[in-house]
C-alpha cells in the first residue's frame, strides 16, 4: 500500500482508495479484499522468520503409507 498525500493504492490491484474511511480500505473494493483473503488462505503469502537455533519447523510427516518408487 503506497500514499501519494492522501490517496492510498490498493494492495491488490493499486488502484487508489480515496481514505482509511473508506469501507474496504485498505483495499479498493470487497473483490479486491477477498482475492486477498483467498491468498491468504491459499498460503499464496507466507510471513517468514528465521528459525532459532532450538526450533524446528512445524511440519508434520506425511500421514498413511509411504509411496513407493
Amino acid at each position: 500500500m503506497t500514499t501519494d498525500g492522501n490517496i492510498f493504492r490498493c494492495p491488490a490491484c493499486g488502484k487508489p482508495v480515496p481514505a482509511p474511511s473508506h469501507p474496504s480500505f485498505p483495499f479498493c473494493s470487497d473483490r479486491c479484499r477477498l482475492i486477498d483473503l483467498s491468498n491468504w488462505i491459499e498460503e499464496k503469502y507466507t510471513v517468514a522468520r528465521p528459525l532459532e537455533p532450538d526450533e524446528e519447523p512445524d511440519v508434520a510427516p506425511p500421514a498413511g503409507p509411504s509411496p513407493q518408487a
